[in-house]
């Protein structure tokens, strides 16, 4: 979720997964999870981040969105990882010195709609690819930034890169550089976290692309004044807490295109319920700015503008008032004592239908449904996409990414045009 819901869910189960980045054994049975998150003021999922942007500037008039030819299709895929685990959406992501040709193209990234801003590890950039360092407050410190997740914590560097995804660039944008050796040590505040997410193994990929419902990934709380739970002054690798302008802030880069800015569609075909070996989808920029990302008959729901969140009704009456769309969750997350459960994950002697009603905070709703199969048959079967795979959440309803299967997901970013009205809003 954005960067205010994520630790939020990442409280609610720190063990399981959502919002970005990864968590759990390299086993079958290892949960994922994104959104960063510090303190009890974060977003979405398992993870979370604090303090988003939405606070920053008010929403503009809903009006038309600017057409656009750009090239925004980027593909992803769903397949086998090297930790072995299970429905992690993947993609490919090109990063340059800003204002060269000088570029670096890196594999297997998450793609997250429950987290704002690319997030790549060191060491995932060819040996001497320098970005030049971001710095913290009003200073000429380099700055240092922390994210939280519901699986453990990146600490790195603020470096300017620019992204390049599809034809679609944002330039000079902040990203975190996950293990920087430019900022060795990591703030006891960041390690509090739990697990250090700081190379492939531990995060399950070679980084994070945060695509949510938010434009930076901590916002106000950092513009205000200095928090030991994101970003820090670096002199000489020496770090303490320091505010950060939202400029210089970790950033969704879809919201720093010149055009397609306004939000996300992830494009995933529907899967037979033993899952599949590999799957092959789209990440489109844009709403309502091309033909390939109308809006069309999709519900739209509305998200809390400082969460993110909407709210889910289960069919036994549950209401879960902090429930997130999150492709960076590997499962279905939620609480229910009746399903038969091993570890985390739920395993029922026989796939389950539950019905389940979502509403924006503007009281439109839609209502779905979700299969829930035995995690330890689907892990049997060898393959690495299943969409009725579900695990154990006490406190929110997380629509990870066997919801994305076979829909087109909506994400709107907070004040951005679009032809339903600015976000955040999730829509299908």
């Amino acid at each position: 979720m954005n960067a205010r819901v994520t630790l939020l869910a990442g409280v609610l189960a720190l063990a399981l997964a959502a919002c970005g980045g990864g968590s759990g054994g390299s086993s079958a049975a290892s949960v994922t999870t994104a959104a960063s998150a510090p303190a009890a003021s974060s977003p979405g999922g398992t993870g979370g981040t604090s303090g988003s942007s939405s606070n920053i500037a008010p929403s503009p008039t809903t009006g038309t969105v600017a057409p656009s030819t750009t090239p925004n299709v980027l593909p992803i895929t769903v397949a086998s990882t090297p930790t072995s685990t299970r429905n992690m959406l993947m993609a490919s992501v090109t990063v340059c010195v800003p204002g060269t040709s000088t570029c670096a193209s890196v594999d297997d990234v998450q793609v997250d709609t429950g987290s704002q801003g690319l997030r790549l590890l060191a060491s995932a950039l060819p040996a001497g690819f320098a970005l030049p360092a971001v710095a913290a407050g009003s200073g000429s410190a380099p700055a240092g930034s922390c994210a939280a997740f519901g699986s453990g914590y990146t600490w790195g560097a603020v470096r300017s890169a620019d992204v390049k995804l599809a034809g679609e660039v944002a330039a000079a944008l902040p990203i975190q550089l996950i293990a920087d050796p430019s900022v060795p040590t990591t703030p006891s505040a960041c390690k509090s976290f739990g697990l250090a997410m700081m190379n492939s193994t531990a995060l399950r990929s070679n980084g994070i692309l945060g695509v949510g419902p938010f434009s930076a990934d901590c916002g106000a709380a950092c513009v205000n004044g200095p928090n030991s739970s994101w970003y820090y002054a670096c002199p000489s690798g020496n770090c303490t807490p320091s505010a950060q302008p939202l400029a210089q802030q970790i950033s969704n880069p879809v919201a720093a295109f010149a055009s397609d800015n306004n939000g996300v569609v992830v494009d995933l075909p529907a899967i037979a319920g033993t899952g599949e070996s590999k799957v092959s989808g789209s990440l489109i920029f844009g709403i309502g700015s091309q033909a390939n990302n109308a809006l069309g008959s999709a519900t739209v729901l509305r998200g809390n503008s400082v969460t993110g969140f909407v709210s889910t009704t289960t069919s036994d009456g549950t209401v879960y008032s902090q429930s997130y769309i999150d492709s960076g969750s590997n499962g279905f997350f939620f609480a229910n004592t009746t399903l038969t459960r091993c570890g985390v994950w739920f395993c029922p002697g026989s796939p389950q239908s539950l019905g389940a009603t979502l509403k924006g905070v503007d009281g439109v709703s839609a209502s779905t449904s979700l299969s829930v199969a035995n995690a330890t048959s689907l892990f049997a079967t060898g393959n690495w996409a299943f969409n009725n795979l579900a695990g154990y959440n006490g406190s929110a309803f997380g629509w990870g990414l066997p919801f994305f299967f076979g829909r087109r997901v909506y994400t709107a970013i907070q004040a951005q045009t679009t032809p339903a009205g600015a976000g955040p809003y999730y829509a299908f």
